[in-house]
């Protein structure tokens, strides 16, 4: 927006290798962090206390010897909030502004939770800057318990705390929808129902620009952002095509895989995705699981139970609330294959979950039985 008094004070991590300790993330990683300079000016989040010097700069480019009036702290995670006590340090009349729950985690966290220079701030509460003007939205569990987000109405814009963000530095060109989807269901995916009712909260505000505090900003086509959110919280199917994924320890199972591949796309399936749990990155096959409507999990038994891989993958899923798909299995075992029945109960607990008619079972390898079992599994799946 020309003349905005938003400025963008964040920072770009290519030093980073697991984003919170898990997630790979070779195009780095963008810890935003923003400014409001109006008659009062307002700081929304810190960063990474290992950018802590260049954040400060940034400060400093922004507004010069001026001092902030505010720091708004919307979500404690460190890589948002590790420079709050720096920077009450540096700017000590500045008044921290956040949610009640936030000042208990600076107390773990920063052995204070600044009693004297503190506005808490709940659903509704406004906080006027001069031209621009602040409502706090909260944001419980999406995905901490402590987040809000806040509404600026002058530029109708959203600060929307971890909501909209992506995996990826702000100097990288990438898809938005792929690292998006795939951070959203690694980090927030739990937490749909919460997220539909920031999204409900959203929809009865005029929104032009979203402020994420990772990924970019969001200016444009705003409602294919939306819709994806709406979609990905709400459980929906985005995309139609059928998933695979597979763990194999001598090829039969792998085989198996290969031949139901081809028999899905023969019998018309309109896209299919096969992830090696073993070798592939788990965080996107999780994606993938939560992107299509059908997904087949095909793997051995091993110590009586599921191949160690696929019980990951399948914890994943559960502990993310996996619901609205349908659900098909083939299993290996060379004397006593106990796949389906593991699956099965894995998912009890999970929502409106249909499992195929047509299971595939082999016994060590694939053999004309197997085959025609794969066939059926195929077009009962496509």
């Amino acid at each position: 927006m020309a003349n905005s008094k938003i400025k963008y004070i964040g920072v770009n991590d290519h030093n980073i290798d697991l984003f919170e300790g898990q997630y790979d993330v070779p195009n780095g990683m963008a810890y935003n962090s923003y400014i409001i300079d109006d008659e009062k000016i307002a700081v929304m989040d810190t960063v990474d206390g290992n950018f802590k010097d260049e954040w400060f700069q940034n400060i400093k480019n922004a507004i010069g010897d001026k001092a902030p009036d505010y720091l708004i702290v919307q979500h404690m995670e460190p890589d948002h909030s590790a420079n709050i006590d720096e920077f009450a340090k540096a700017y000590p009349n500045a008044t921290i502004v956040a949610t009640d729950r936030a000042f208990v985690m600076m107390k773990k966290f920063f052995g204070t939770d600044y009693a004297d220079r503190r506005l808490v701030v709940g659903e509704g509460d406004t906080l006027s800057l001069g031209e621009c003007n602040l409502t706090f939205v909260m944001a419980p569990m999406v995905h901490w318990p402590e987040v809000m987000m806040t509404y600026e109405s002058h530029e109708k814009a959203l600060f929307s705390a971890d909501g909209f963000g992506k995996f990826g530095a702000l100097d990288v060109e990438e898809d938005w929808a792929c690292e998006a989807r795939r951070y959203y269901f690694g980090i927030v995916g739990k937490y749909g129902v919460q997220v539909q009712a920031v999204l409900k909260k959203a929809a009865g505000l005029d929104i032009q620009t979203i402020y994420p505090l990772h990924g970019p900003i969001l200016n444009e086509n705003l409602g294919y952002y939306l819709d994806l959110y709406n979609t990905w919280s709400s459980y929906g199917i985005e995309s139609e095509g059928t998933l695979i994924c597979y763990t194999s320890v001598y090829g039969n199972t792998k085989k198996a895989v290969e031949i139901l591949a081809d028999e899905l796309k023969n019998a018309g399936c309109p896209k299919v995705v096969v992830n090696d749990l073993a070798r592939c990155d788990m965080a996107e096959a999780v994606e993938d699981a939560f992107r299509y409507g059908k997904i087949i999990l095909a793997t051995t038994t091993y110590n009586g139970d599921l191949f160690p891989f696929m019980r990951e993958f399948v914890n994943e899923l559960t502990e993310r609330g996996y619901r609205n798909r349908k659900i098909g299995i083939v299993e290996n075992g060379s004397w006593a294959p106990v796949v389906k029945n593991k699956i099965v109960k894995a998912f009890e607990l999970c929502k409106n979950l249909e499992f195929a008619e047509n299971v595939v079972t082999i016994h060590s390898a694939v053999n004309d039985e197997s085959i025609e079992q794969i066939k059926k599994l195929a077009e009962e799946m496509k």
